[in-house]
């Protein structure tokens, strides 16, 4: 699974580098420099990539804070 994610990342990456829409003056919905409307749809694919990444390569170890942390009933009482 990490070698998908890590390939997913990569591909995202190279995704980022338009080179391909830098000359190219026509718009899409009659309104949107084609450029603009790119990045909106990368920006879209990026937050499903991070998504992705949180449920599928976020370290359990950092959601363990109950042992640090013991519940003593009283507020602001830890020394």
């Amino acid at each position: 699974m990490k070698w998908l994610l890590t390939i997913l990342i990569l591909v995202v990456y190279v995704l980022h580098q338009d080179y391909w829409f830098w000359g190219n003056r026509s718009l899409v919905l009659g309104f949107m420099p084609v450029g603009l409307a790119y990045h909106a749809a990368y920006a879209v694919l990026v937050s499903v990539m991070m998504a992705i990444l949180v449920k599928f390569a976020w370290p359990k170890h950092l959601e363990d804070t109950e042992s640090e942390f013991p519940d003593s009933g009283e507020v602001g009482t830890h020394a």
